[in-house]
């Protein structure tokens, strides 16, 4: 009995981190070609529609999106590659050492992938004229989108 339920939360813990790296990897969204474009925003999503960007913003953002882009492909590739070769949890045999190895690794490239995104959205960041930056904090306040939610007590 203790065993199964070792295994149970063993395969609990193995789900959490593919939620999270599934989590990360689309918050990258997918790559340009699969949505056509950017949208009005230029980048910044729903947020940036308001922003009365110039064309100058655009261009630079576009620039700094497709520098991160282009140097986040081989953490992308790597992740495909790892979710390729996830050992098979529903075989007989657990392996816990394998999946354990798998979810290391893909939790190194999550974190490879949020600081990217968070120094691109710095760079991008630079772009916007304070007025801007200011309406864009609103936004993420008003969505709720200020980081994640406090402790509970």
């Amino acid at each position: 009995m203790k065993s199964s339920w070792k295994k149970f939360g063993v395969s609990i813990a193995v789900a959490g981190a593919l939620l999270m790296a599934a989590s990360v990897v689309f918050s990258q969204g997918p790559p340009r070609g699969a949505r056509g474009g950017q949208g009005p925003g230029d980048g910044l999503g729903p947020l940036g529609r308001d922003l009365n960007l110039s064309d100058e913003q655009k261009a630079q953002i576009k620039k700094i999106q497709d520098s991160f882009r282009e140097a986040d492909q081989a953490l992308f590739d790597q992740m495909k590659t790892l979710r390729e070769s996830d050992p098979n949890l529903m075989n007989d045999s657990f392996d816990e050492p394998a999946v354990r190895a798998a979810a290391e690794a893909k939790a190194k490239i999550q974190i490879e992938l949020e600081v990217s995104r968070a120094k691109m959205m710095s760079q991008v960041a630079a772009v916007l004229t304070p007025e801007q930056k200011s309406q864009l904090a609103a936004k993420r306040k008003q969505f709720g989108r200020q980081g994640p939610p406090p402790d509970r007590p």
